[in-house]
């Protein structure tokens, strides 16, 4: 299964460039992360939900690396960077091992059937 995204072709050349590289800067630091740690977390500050992805994580002793973009009062143009790269649209955004498999209560999912642990093995 495919997610709908716009066709290049379907963008006018004119404003092309600036689609594609729009706050490219916080997607090449989550990338860099993503590649360099088994897990990263991408959060935001006020939100109680990645504080409860990291919560589950830490019970679980699993090793992660903690990405914080602003708070509900900023950076959020930023963050919508993310939220196009990736097609999830809440944080926190946990990946592990490269893939991208939710937020805090997929992850605890995850922790609680034994795929985690499969999944860094």
């Amino acid at each position: 299964m495919s997610r709908p995204v716009l066709s290049e072709t379907s963008i006018h050349p004119a404003i092309r460039n600036r689609v594609a590289t729009l706050h490219q800067d916080i997607v090449k630091e989550v990338q860099d992360a993503v590649a360099a740690n088994a897990v990263v977390v991408v959060g935001m500050a006020v939100n109680p939900m990645p504080k409860k992805a990291r919560k589950v994580l830490d019970s679980a002793g699993v090793t992660y690396a903690y990405l914080e973009y602003g708070s509900y009062f900023n950076t959020w143009r930023r963050r919508n960077a993310l939220k196009m790269w990736t097609g999830w649209p809440t944080f926190p955004m946990v990946f592990v091992k490269g893939v991208l498999v939710g937020g805090a209560s997929d992850v605890e999912a995850l922790i609680a059937s034994g795929e985690l642990r499969k999944m860094l093995a």
